[in-house]
């Protein structure tokens, strides 16, 4: 059966190379569309598509400062990928000759000026407050009565959880005075690139936008490409910043390149489909007909195997080389044209668009190597520019090993921020515990914090109480005293804090039937909608109640140097209560010998009965002041008197 398959492709191989010579080689599109001059990597890759472009033999510019390095062939006949040096080159517009054969192809292609020297690209930090928001479900601005031309079929219906609901760009701008009455600093949207997947009658949407299917294109749903940096610039004036989610690991089924792949190893495919069958599908490129026929690798979805000193080489691989979903294919980071393609993707949306943050998903299901020659190239780039990745795992050593210079990995992954998932397990867990004198309750915060030894830098670790892949912390209930002591606790840690929409006027839900329910619209934000979160008089009293604690917290917060700068301290639960001391001392600039000293008392009740606080105990985070005011409520405190503390109740205190 081998040998008959082998004689077809030989013969299926040839026919299409007699073939090809007779296409007249055609230019449909150049990624990415236009460069920028003044980087520190001189290299530019141009992704040259078009119907046998790849019979071109060569290709010239007479631009001033640019020369071609190399022009590379793959397995396609549709791609050429041009390699240019552009060190020496000046904003403009060049001419590049292609020629094949006796045929000559000329594109024009735009060098532009950089807007700002990379050192002055300014990320997110522990000074920020990042707001997560779901584009399709957060505000609608503009018409949604027409279907976008040229995109599959999808169908847009309220109704059901997990089809689109209308959300965009426009809505998310007409509402940016909120998030600055709310007091967060940076806004985290799910990703905002074309996802080109149609709507299927099992209810399969890519409405969460994790299927790419254009890495340079903002899906025309949400807006167009100027929208988007549009929205940034509002936001930058109005003191905010954006991070963009990206997504490496895979893209959609409907990229282009899944019907026409660059090279064979473009995807992640098991060798094993190579070798065809008697199916009837072509599996000479990992694919069958359609989605449900595709035969490839399903992911086993633990991360444990790319750290673990015992990982056997089919758990690694089932990690890192399987498909999350048949409709989401596998991309092969070693594959060094992919890769650097990628690279200059996200450079490509700095400077463009002006984001001021990636958060990329995923991060450790693609190869470790690669994605840290991706941050290493970005921080040499934009030092000063922040990433994010997603390390869903529990336990504080596998995280930990994922920051950059760690040393719990022989190799650096470069990453500068993780994702604190033990928080959140902790979290989720303590909030339906009394705190005991062991392990219980808030005493598992605590046994996390421990750890933060493991962290080269446990202030660049992002912590949240829930997200779009979790249940929301309230679950189904209403329990707005464990929230705020999840809240009071996760913006005055060490840590950079993550808030999911609609937090603020206690949206609930869980994941049980549909993810759906975890991603709700934000009221308001529609038309037809009856009630208007987005102001004080649209917002229930219980909204308002908790809209108003959480941003009086968040004010507090936004340049609080107590938080941003200062130690921090934690106290073992005792009689229930979990005290946490920020603390800070700076010495004026005009009398170098008088020190200033100023402490922050995070100070939760973790049990549903009273508790007393004997301030003694905290003496040496005390001091000897004798008042403090609580900023939550404005009200002050005796500290030479034991606190007694209400159930579940939350203080800050500051002095």
């Amino acid at each position: 059966m081998k040998a008959k398959y082998f004689l077809f492709s030989f013969l299926l191989s040839a026919m299409t190379m007699s073939a090809a010579k007779t296409v007249k080689p055609t230019i449909l599109r150049i990624d990415p569309a236009c460069w920028f001059t003044g980087m520190k990597n001189p290299s530019l890759q141009l992704m040259v598509c078009g119907q046998n472009i790849a019979s071109v033999t060569d290709v010239t510019t007479d631009y001033p400062g640019v020369s071609i390095d190399s022009i590379v062939r793959l397995d396609s006949p549709n791609y050429l990928f041009i390699y240019l040096n552009v060190r020496n080159a000046q904003p403009g517009t060049m001419t590049l000759k292609l020629t094949a054969q006796k045929q000559k192809l000329t594109a024009n292609y735009q060098l532009k000026a950089r807007e700002k020297k990379g050192e002055e690209r300014r990320g997110f930090d522990i000074s920020d407050v990042l707001y997560l928001l779901m584009p399709d479900r957060f505000a609608q601005g503009m018409d949604h009565s027409q279907p976008i031309p040229g995109m599959n079929a999808y169908q847009e219906d309220r109704t059901q959880p997990s089809l689109r609901h209308g959300g965009d760009i426009e809505g998310i701008r007409q509402h940016l005075d909120y998030f600055t009455e709310l007091g967060v600093t940076a806004l985290w949207f799910t990703p905002v690139l074309e996802n080109n997947s149609p709507d299927t009658n099992n209810g399969f949407s890519t409405y969460h936008g994790y299927a790419t299917t254009d890495y340079y294109r903002v899906d025309p749903r949400f807006g167009t490409n100027e929208q988007y940096r549009q929205l940034i610039d509002d936001c930058h004036r109005r003191g905010l910043k954006v991070v963009m989610d990206m997504i490496f690991n895979h893209c959609g089924f409907e990229h282009p390149w899944v019907k026409d792949m660059p090279s064979k190893d473009w995807f992640n495919v098991p060798e094993w489909l190579s070798e065809g069958d008697d199916s009837g599908h072509d599996r000479t490129t990992g694919y069958g007909d359609n989605k449900k026929d595709s035969k490839y690798l399903q992911t086993s979805y633990k991360l444990t195997p790319v750290l673990d000193p015992y990982a056997t080489n089919i758990d690694l691989k089932e990690t890192t080389e399987g498909w999350f979903v048949p409709s989401m294919p596998d991309l092969n980071q070693h594959n060094p044209h992919l890769m650097r393609y990628l690279i200059q993707n996200s450079k490509w949306w700095i400077e463009f668009a002006g984001i001021d943050g990636i958060r990329m998903d995923t991060y450790p299901y693609a190869f470790r190597e690669p994605m840290a020659d991706w941050m290493r190239e970005l921080q040499e780039e934009y030092p000063n520019f922040n990433t994010v990745g997603e390390t869903w795992v529990t336990e504080p050593a596998y995280t930990a090993a994922w920051q950059a210079n760690s040393q719990l990995s022989n190799n650096n992954s470069q990453l500068k921020t993780v994702m604190d998932f033990s928080f959140f397990d902790k979290l989720s867990q303590a909030k339906n515990e009394e705190t005991d004198g062991w392990w219980k309750g808030l005493n598992r915060l605590y046994n996390s914090f421990v750890y933060d030894y493991l962290y080269p830098n446990p202030s660049s670790v992002m912590a949240f109480i829930d997200n779009h892949d979790t249940d929301r912390f309230l679950g189904t209930g209403r329990d707005s005293l464990m929230m705020k002591q999840a809240l009071a606790l996760l913006l005055t840690v060490n840590r950079i804090p993550q808030l999911y929409y609609g937090t603020e006027i206690m949206m609930n839900g869980t994941k049980e039937v549909t993810d759906g329910n975890v991603r709700q619209d934000f009221p308001g934000g529609f038309p037809g909608d009856t009630q208007n979160a987005f102001t004080r008089e649209g917002r229930t009293k219980t909204q308002q109640q908790m809209f108003g604690w959480l941003s009086r917290l968040l004010h507090w917060r936004q340049g609080n140097e107590v938080i941003s700068r200062g130690t921090m301290k934690q106290f073992i639960p005792y009689n229930g209560v979990y005290v946490i001391a920020r603390q800070l001392e700076d010495r004026a600039l005009d009398q170098p010998n008088h020190v200033v000293s100023r402490t922050v008392l995070t100070i939760l009740n973790g049990t549903t009965e009273t508790a007393i606080m004997p301030v003694q105990r905290y003496a040496e985070a005390i001091g000897q002041t004798t008042r403090a005011k609580d900023i939550l409520t404005g009200r002050f405190y005796d500290l030479t008197k034991d606190l007694e503390l209400k159930p579940r109740q939350s203080l800050i205190l500051d002095f």
